[in-house]
């Protein structure tokens, strides 16, 4: 690798510089942590698998570490940013640091939660460092709305991570869990140190491959009814799934009727049952009748 490839990465002084002359201070209502080491970037781009074919969209560029290091390897590159200034600086950066590149970027300056659509070829890869408090909500959004998004790595906050990539059983396995095993093959793929973020979190961070599933889930239930079941039974994670699932089916009784209809045992808990054990109890819905 040449030396002007290793200087289109931006370091701790370019970060703090860029920074100064945008006069952006990283504010913690939009949970903005800008890595500032070129080691990590190029780790989180080498551990997503991003190849010379890949079309990414990242979530949350900032000031642009990852999408310089992103853009590096992959064919091309769609940033989505919510901040104004940050958005605004984005192409310059990418222009002054890879212009070779500049054609195979694109920025989409919008929130992440109401993007339908993005310009260029369709994604095959999604690579973020999400915004703490907006990750899960974001990173479902996305698979959701872009089908061809076969990869995606994300880093969140560690506890974030934990919970994303638990197993059925797990004192942390949840809503979160299971709505992305809907979509995905999930596993913790490493962790990353404080101290590569300007300012430094005062949590770790974790990185989070999903790998999209070959075949979705075999139900005749829709998303929707599937995920009504789950965000009914961890509302209430203590109770039984027969009291907890009361609601979601009119009374406990059209609930147990349901989970032995769906061969789960109604005394069991949320956090026992596997996605497709969810989605076999949204299609009974309404046994009893």
């Amino acid at each position: 690798m040449s030396s002007t490839e290793h200087d289109a990465l931006l370091g701790p002084a370019d970060i703090r510089e860029l920074a100064a002359t945008l006069g952006v201070r990283p504010t913690k209502q939009r949970g903005q942590n800008f890595v500032i080491d070129a080691n990590t970037v190029r780790r989180i781009v080498r551990t997503a698998d991003v190849g010379p074919d890949d079309v990414v969209v990242e979530v949350g560029p900032g000031l642009g570490s990852l999408t310089l290091a992103l853009l590096e390897t992959a064919a091309h590159v769609t940033a989505v940013e919510i901040d104004d200034v940050l958005a605004g600086a984005l192409p310059a950066t990418v222009e002054a640091r890879l212009p070779q590149r500049k054609d195979a970027f694109d920025l989409v300056h919008s929130d992440a939660m109401q993007v339908r659509e993005l310009p260029g070829p369709a994604p095959t890869a999604l690579v973020a460092n999400l915004p703490y408090n907006v990750a899960v909500p974001v990173l479902l959004h996305m698979l959701d709305t872009f089908p061809s998004i076969e990869r995606t790595l994300v880093m969140v906050q560690a506890e974030v991570a934990d919970r994303l990539a638990a197993a059925p059983g797990s004192k942390v396995y949840g809503v979160p869990s299971v709505k992305a095993n809907w979509y995905a093959d999930v596993k913790r793929a490493g962790a990353i140190g404080r101290n590569v973020f300007w300012p430094a979190p005062n949590v770790d961070s974790g990185l989070v491959s999903l790998v999209r599933r070959a075949e979705p889930v075999a139900t005749t239930a829709s998303k929707r009814e599937v995920f009504a079941v789950v965000d009914a039974a961890f509302a209430q994670r203590r109770k039984t799934l027969r009291a907890a699932l009361a609601g979601w089916a009119g009374s406990a009784v059209a609930a147990e009727a349901a989970l032995v209809a769906a061969g789960v045992s109604p005394q069991a808990r949320g956090e026992s049952l596997t996605v497709e054990e969810f989605a076999r109890i949204a299609e009974h819905k309404g046994a009893a009748a």
